[in-house]
Parts: C-alpha cells; sequence; structure tokens
C-alpha cells in the first residue's frame, strides 16, 4: 500500500468516526432534550400536586374547626337561654347580690364564647324578618301572616338560631314561616 492508500484509508478512517461521532452526538442531544422535557413535566405534576395538597389541607382545617364550632354552638346557645331564664326570673321576683355577681360571671364568659366564635368567623344567620331560604333556614313551622304586611314565606319566629362560618353554614336556622 502506498502512502496515498493509506492516507485515504485514514480519512475514511476519520469520516466514519466523524459520523459515528455526530450520530452519538445526535442521539444524546436528543437524549438531553427527553430528559429536560420530563424533567419539565415532573416539575408541573409536583407543583400541580403541591397546590393540590395545599387547597386539600386548607380544606381539611377549615372542616375540621366547622366541627368542632359546631359541637359547642349547642353549649353556647344552652349559655344563652340559661342567661334569658334568668333575667325573666329577676324580673318575677327581686334577685340578691349573689345573683347579680353570678348574672354578671355568666355574662362575661357569654361574651368570650361569643368574641371566640367571631375571631373563627362564626356569625349567627339572620332569620327572623328575613325571605325563608332553604340554604340558611329550616322550617319547623308555619303560620298564618300576623299581618297583611308580612309576605308569605317570610320568617316570623326563630326557635333555634342558625350559624355559619364564612360562606359554609354550620347549622340552620330553624325558623316559623308565614304562609
Amino acid at each position: 500500500m502506498d502512502q496515498n492508500e493509506e492516507a485515504a484509508e485514514v480519512a475514511l478512517s476519520a469520516v466514519d468516526e466523524l459520523a459515528e461521532m455526530a450520530q452519538a452526538k445526535a442521539a444524546l442531544e436528543a437524549e438531553v432534550k427527553d430528559l429536560n422535557e420530563q424533567l419539565l413535566r415532573r416539575a408541573a405534576e409536583f407543583q400541580n400536586y403541591r397546590r393540590r395538597t395545599d387547597a386539600e389541607l386548607g380544606t381539611s382545617v377549615s372542616r375540621g374547626r366547622g366541627e368542632v364550632v359546631l359541637a359547642l354552638l349547642d353549649v353556647y346557645d344552652d349559655l344563652r337561654r340559661s342567661l334569658d331564664a334568668a333575667e325573666k326570673t329577676a324580673e318575677q321576683e327581686p334577685p340578691g347580690p349573689a345573683y347579680d355577681a353570678l348574672h354578671e360571671g355568666v355574662e362575661l364568659v357569654y361574651k368570650k364564647f361569643s368574641d371566640i366564635l367571631a375571631r373563627f368567623g362564626v356569625e349567627p344567620i339572620e332569620a327572623v324578618g328575613q325571605p325563608f331560604d332553604e340554604a340558611l333556614h329550616d322550617a319547623m313551622m308555619q303560620q298564618p301572616a300576623p299581618d297583611a304586611e308580612t309576605a308569605s314565606g317570610t320568617v316570623l319566629a326563630e326557635i333555634q338560631p342558625g350559624y355559619r362560618m364564612g360562606e359554609r353554614v354550620l347549622r340552620h336556622a330553624q325558623v316559623v314561616v308565614a304562609q
């Protein structure tokens, strides 16, 4: 073999090697591109997962708070009824200083309880004088309207107060509705 043939063979070998390297480079670039796309998809999926779990956590916390508050509302209502009954009794017979001190203490507890509920966003549902709304009220009775000005479907009285926490109704108000 002469030098020209040898040089040609080396050149062909180098060209083949370059072609193989170019193919390998193209394959590696395609693999890098594919891996980058996979990484971006995984990052987006993870971000969506985090948003979803954050939202679910917020919902769970809100639901849990609502359940605790709902359990306390009966005690809150009983406290209010006790105060009302004590005031009616005091109107019938003169109370003594012990009654006054006890009544004042219970009023303070009731006020503190009200403040805590308000801090959690709990508020009573307005009922009396409002149009009946099945999303907020449970009709327990119907009565004839007391006068011509009271429209049918108006809430006349509240049997048990209802409460909401934000937009969520914790307990529907039990009401008497005008016929």
